[in-house]
């Protein structure tokens, strides 16, 4: 999913209970849902930024001029990195998404007991 492209805010505000407990139907059950979504996005922005990270370190021009490639390499990573760290936080992407409805969930037979 492309996370750069979600409209949210990064720092956290404060939130209407009522808004997510229709769903689900218990404030509880949503929290689990928003937990396992935020786990989720929180995994797949690690493996991307693993992916893009190594494509430096594996670059043929490294093996060529290890000394100035290096610097070089080094900045190519950190843009990268700071590129993720000014995203908002998957605890927020998910809440984000929940409330526009784009998370699916089921309730498993255990639960509805």
């Amino acid at each position: 999913m492309e996370y750069k492209k979600v409209r949210t805010g990064t720092a956290a505000i404060t939130r209407n209970l009522n808004d997510f407990d229709q769903e689900t139907g218990n404030i509880y059950e949503t929290l689990v849902v928003l937990s396992k979504r935020a786990n989720q996005i929180a995994v797949d922005l690690k493996e991307e930024l693993t992916e893009k990270l190594q494509e430096f370190s594996t670059s043929p021009t490294a093996a060529i001029n290890e000394v100035s490639d290096e610097i070089f390499e080094n900045k190519e990573q950190v843009e990268a990195a700071r590129q993720y760290e000014q995203l908002p936080k998957p605890s927020l992407l998910a809440t984000q998404e929940f409330l526009n409805g784009q998370v699916y969930f089921r309730l498993t037979e255990e639960d509805e007991e």
